[in-house]
């Protein structure tokens, strides 16, 4: 449905359908926990149910998901030839569009800082090791402390076992590992908060938020503190089915998804609006993703990934 580098925002309705309210969120993210800023909801269960909240990622189950969301190989996570293949992958192919669409990349001589980047809502850091293949420095937050310390021990050891389930109480053991041609050494994690983001971080050429929007309590919060964390001619890459539920984000912060009278506004609508002032959509594609909940169930969705470029002085 997408695939443009035209301002055409609209949405097709295929698109909410098919990214229905599932798994939305690699986390919640970034540096320096806050004190107040969100309520942790008591329970347990899937990632990728639509109830719940940033508690579910403090779990061993979540970890384990994303694990295998990030790491897995593709026969573990999807061993049927005829399941659709072109969903898995995705932390890479977040990575290579960040790559594709970033100019400090194509203009970095030696004589300037090296290209960096943020991988916002990292979870447990697939996205930031495939993104260290071609930045310098790479940076991964995530508000989960389990999620960031899983990313650290994949740092450290570069191969982690994991559970996933094969049906009901039958659980079967696999490994994550990074692949062999990422310099681990050119990423560090960090915990905090995405609607919180301290100015003493700094700014980045490219700054991926993957599947994060939708499950942040205050989206618009992280929106108006892109300008200052991207750095003019920069790039901002937002990935999201617009999954939004009342249990990760309260209604009246959901950026658009929403009827205002006869007029419906769709997220695509409403991010342009939040962004525009400072950036220019340059991209645009859908970005199909996989998770497995067992063996023979999983989570297909379709996100809408946007590239957006910060203006020059």
């Amino acid at each position: 449905m997408f695939g443009t580098d035209n301002n055409d925002c609209r949405v097709p309705a295929v698109l909410a359908a098919a990214a229905g309210a599932a798994v939305g969120a690699l986390g919640a993210s970034l540096f320096l926990k806050p004190a107040k800023t969100r309520k942790q909801p008591t329970g347990s269960g899937s990632t990728t149910g639509s109830t719940g909240g940033v508690a579910l990622y403090e779990t061993k189950k979540a970890v384990n998901e994303y694990l295998q969301f990030h790491f897995g190989s593709e026969k573990d996570i999807l061993p049927y030839e005829f399941g659709p293949q072109s969903a898995l992958g995705f932390t890479s192919r977040c990575a290579i569009l960040c790559e594709r669409y970033c100019e400090a990349l194509k203009d970095f001589n030696g004589e300037s800082d090296p290209p960096s980047a943020l991988d916002v809502g990292c979870a447990v850091g697939g996205a930031s090791f495939e993104l260290a293949k071609s930045f310098e420095m790479v940076v991964g937050l995530d508000y989960s402390q389990h999620f960031v310390d899983a990313a650290e021990k994949m740092k450290t050891l570069k191969c982690m076992n994991y559970t996933a389930q094969v049906e009901g109480d039958i659980y079967e053991e696999y490994c994550a590992c990074i692949p062999e041609d990422v310099d681990v050494s050119r990423v560090r994690f960090l915990q905090g908060d995405a609607c919180n983001i301290p100015k003493t971080i700094g700014s980045f050429d490219v700054v991926l938020a993957a599947n994060l929007l939708c499950r942040l309590p205050e989206p618009a919060l992280f929106l108006r503190r892109l300008p200052s964390l991207v750095r003019p001619g920069g790039i901002v890459v937002l990935v999201s089915p617009y999954s939004w539920l009342e249990a990760w984000t309260p209604k009246q912060k959901w950026i658009g998804a929403t009827v205002r009278g006869s007029r419906k506004e769709p997220s695509c609508q409403v991010l342009m609006r939040e962004l525009e002032n400072s950036f220019d959509l340059v991209h645009q594609e859908d970005m199909p993703f996989l998770i497995r909940e067992h063996v023979r169930k999983y989570q297909w969705g379709c996100s809408h990934a946007t590239v957006w470029k910060r203006r020059k002085p």
